[in-house]
């Protein structure tokens, strides 16, 4: 029989990682990703890959955020050659993601070895460089939704619509096995169906084996146009203080999520901040390739984009001010008020938000709005947690802005929308909960149980099942 292994993001959220091998000698990776928040998880990626490189036919990536992409360049600096199959719009976020990562790779390394330096310490390498992302860019290979391809000997791969990012898939993967048909099916990170610009996730019903994610299986989102309402209030009250917001964003799928939110404020005359800053250069990429695919939207969000004439993102909210250079952003911290600053990174773990809390973070009249899910770990999660002080370049900070924690503009799909996703399957599939911290697969085993009446299984790291 086919074997799949589970290799990453298993009963943790990060370090997508799953190996598929028939007896054929077909072997396919499906997911490369990288471990993000404790340090001891971070120190994973630096792990030799539990498998030859040389020996994989394929890899297959469901969506370009770097806790599924993010050891592709590290693939590839063990002398991986082969194609790495994506979809069109996945393949171009690729490029600005890998990239960047790369460069905060390297720059940390040189960082770190300054100090080493000083302490007798030998230096360290970067985990991977500009030259490995490089390579892995030569090796896409985009395909369609919904068009079926062999990417190995008798490995069919399909994707549909996940609903969670531009590109993000379903990845659905039929396994040829000494004439015997087996059809493994992958979520990926599915969408939160309130979430804007993207479709909803497509429904399967064919499977012999489904691995669903499971970062929000504990629970609910809130109500979107609770949590709109919630934001409106926090910015006019941030307005009253006299002081500014902070948003740290994932640069891909959380930041158009916002300027999307914060154009419907504007032109509904509910905003009234004077200034929103995108001081992110990826997120400013990004924004010109979502803008590129806009017919991959959802129907009613790209009317309305289209009813503004909004050819671009930036179009949508006019007073959108990008600031690419370093330059710019250094500017941004002499305005004391009323301004909107979204910055990455999403989870604080650096980016330019974290010199935004050096200016802000310890005043009391300004406000820090978490829009998404915090990893145990970060300076982020330390902050929701109620830390007083944090520790933030090397600086000791106190935490005296407002804090906010808006769950509801979450990318991922909810307890109730992962249950109504997977209800669809046929024949009760084996199921494996993945992507998620125990506690909450914990729950959402249960919560399967008690509604469906269906045992899912949660696999133990480096587990190996039959297909």
């Amino acid at each position: 029989m086919a074997l799949l292994s589970f290799l990453g993001a298993i009963q943790q959220v990060t370090g997508s990682c799953y190996l598929i091998e028939s007896r054929d000698g077909a072997r396919v990776l499906l997911e490369c990703g990288l471990r993000q928040g404790r340090r001891e998880e971070e120190g994973g990626n630096r792990a030799p890959f539990p498998f030859d490189p040389l020996s994989l036919d394929a890899v297959v990536i469901s969506h370009a955020h770097l806790d599924h992409t993010g050891l592709l360049p590290k693939l590839s600096a063990a002398g991986y050659r082969g194609p790495i199959f994506a979809t069109e719009a996945t393949c171009e976020l690729m490029e600005l993601m890998l990239l960047d990562a790369a460069h905060i790779q390297e720059h940390d390394a040189e960082w770190e070895n300054k100090w080493r330096a000083r302490l007798g310490k030998p230096p360290i390498s970067p985990l991977y460089t500009s030259l490995d992302a490089e390579q892995v860019l030569r090796q896409r290979r985009p395909l369609a939704y919904g068009a079926a391809h062999e990417v190995a000997k008798g490995v069919q791969v399909t994707f549909h619509e996940a609903g969670h990012i531009l590109g993000s898939a379903i990845v659905e993967m039929v396994v040829q096995d000494h004439h015997l048909s087996r059809r493994l099916v992958f979520s990926g990170d599915l969408g939160n169906t309130c979430s804007p610009l993207m479709r909803d996730p497509t429904t399967l019903n064919r499977a012999d084996v489904v691995l669903l994610e499971s970062t929000y299986g504990d629970r609910d989102h809130r109500c979107s146009s609770d949590t709109l309402d919630e934001l409106a209030a926090i910015l006019q009250q941030a307005h009253r203080d006299g002081g500014n917001v902070l948003i740290p964003s994932f640069a891909v799928g959380r930041t158009q999520d916002l300027i999307y939110y914060l154009g419907r404020f504007y032109q509904e005359g509910r905003l009234p901040q004077q200034a929103v800053f995108l001081d992110s250069p990826m997120a400013i990429r990004a924004n010109a390739i979502y803008s590129r695919y806009q017919e991959q939207f959802d129907p009613a969000d790209r009317a309305a984009l289209q009813s503004k004439s909004s050819k671009r993102i930036e179009d949508w909210l006019p007073i959108l001010r990008c600031t690419p250079q370093p330059e710019d952003s250094m500017a941004i911290n002499r305005i004391r008020s009323g301004a909107i600053i979204i910055a990455g990174s999403g989870m604080c773990t650096g980016g330019r938000i974290v010199h935004h809390f050096k200016h802000n973070l310890w005043r009391s009249e300004c406000h820090l709005v978490f829009p998404g899910f915090q990893a145990k770990g970060t300076l982020g999660r330390a902050i929701v947690d109620g830390a007083s002080t944090v520790k933030v370049l090397h600086q000791r900070l106190a935490v005296k802005a407002k804090v906010h924690t808006l769950g509801g503009f979450s990318a991922h799909a909810g307890q109730s929308q992962l249950i109504d996703w997977v209800r669809h399957f046929d024949h009760r599939p084996e199921l494996y909960l993945v992507h998620g911290e125990l506690e909450k697969m914990q729950v959402l085993q249960q919560a399967l149980h008690d509604q469906l009446n269906w045992v899912a299984s949660i696999p133990e790291p480096g587990e190996q099942i039959a297909l």
